[in-house]
């Protein structure tokens, strides 16, 4: 019987985890942005208001991606 290996994984399991915890943060930055331009356009005159509240949230989204990135270098 001949046991070839068809296909072989290497590397590190965190490039996989760091692929699946950006997934996260991509949905939220998706939904985060369409929900302040659909803001933005029903009520134009709140549009400085809303801008300002979508910069701190789309800080606070991209800190769960670079939490992701960061958990990976911890566990190796």
């Amino acid at each position: 019987m001949d046991t070839t290996t068809l296909a072989e994984l290497t590397g590190n399991i965190s490039t996989l985890g760091y692929g699946l915890a950006a997934i996260g943060p991509g949905i939220g930055l998706g939904i985060l942005i369409g929900k302040t331009i659909e803001g933005m356009a029903r009520q134009p005159e709140a549009a400085g208001m809303l801008r300002a509240t979508m910069f701190l949230g789309v800080a606070f989204v991209e800190v769960l991606a670079l939490l992701g990135l960061v958990t990976g270098f911890i566990f190796q």
